[in-house]
């Protein structure tokens, strides 16, 4: 699990003599063990913050501290040990390998790292027992996604990034995927962050941060989080 913190933040595009402004001053933090949702609407910056926050983007100014370690100052050598090591991500396409079993999905990411969880009981994990020699055309949607959670979740990663993860499944498989994704933070100690367009689902998070127009509009905290079983959208 880790604390986040980001500080201040800017990120900013030049194209030509035009420069856009993704984040601006944006600032909030994220306790461990934690299920944070970043919330707004399509272009408000939250997707540029979980890219920063991922290591796969780098802010133009301020800082993004992970249990008090600045990774906007680390060179691309240690960007690439962060998200090897400590982030896993999930998104919303899946982003499985066609022509590779669900098992040997999960095992691309369980053997580039020393202490991973065993692929196939991480596929057990996510109700996938019977699926695991199956090659993704032949799962569902959801059973799709669950592959790739299993796959994030089987480096034992500090924090798990998820870009949209119920977008594209229907409403009961939905569902499904958000109890494995709080299952994640209330029962492995994950530290767990949905960005998201879609505000239904925000009563479940221990925090709420809400962006609009590349900054952070305010901060919600839940001292009870709704169970994922009351949920409806």
């Amino acid at each position: 699990m880790a604390y986040i913190e980001m500080v201040h933040s800017f990120k900013r595009y030049h194209m030509g003599d035009t420069t856009i402004t993704a984040n601006n001053d944006v600032s909030f933090g994220i306790e461990k063990g934690e299920l944070a949702i970043i919330l707004g609407s399509s272009g408000a910056g939250k997707s540029t913050v979980l890219n920063i926050l991922g290591g796969m983007d780098t802010n133009s100014a301020g800082q993004v501290l992970i249990d008090g370690k600045d990774i906007s100052n680390y060179t691309a050598h240690q960007l690439t040990d962060y998200r090897r090591y400590d982030i896993g991500f999930v998104f919303q396409f899946y982003n499985l390998v066609a022509n590779l079993t669900a098992k040997e999905n999960v095992e691309l990411a369980s053997e580039i790292v020393k202490d991973a969880q065993d692929p196939v009981q991480t596929l057990i994990d996510v109700g996938l027992k019977d699926r695991i020699n199956n090659f993704s055309a032949q799962l569902s949607g959801g059973e799709q996604q669950r592959v790739a959670i299993a796959r994030a979740v089987a480096k034992n990663p500090k924090i798990l990034l998820c870009d949209e993860p119920t977008g594209a499944l229907d409403y009961n498989t939905g569902k499904q995927v958000l109890q494995i994704l709080q299952d994640q933070s209330r029962k492995k100690g994950a530290t767990v962050v949905i960005v998201t367009h879609n505000s239904a689902i925000a009563p479940i998070a221990d925090r709420v941060i809400h962006m609009h127009d590349a900054r952070v509009k305010s901060i919600d905290v839940n001292e009870h989080p709704m169970d994922i079983k009351d949920l409806e959208w």
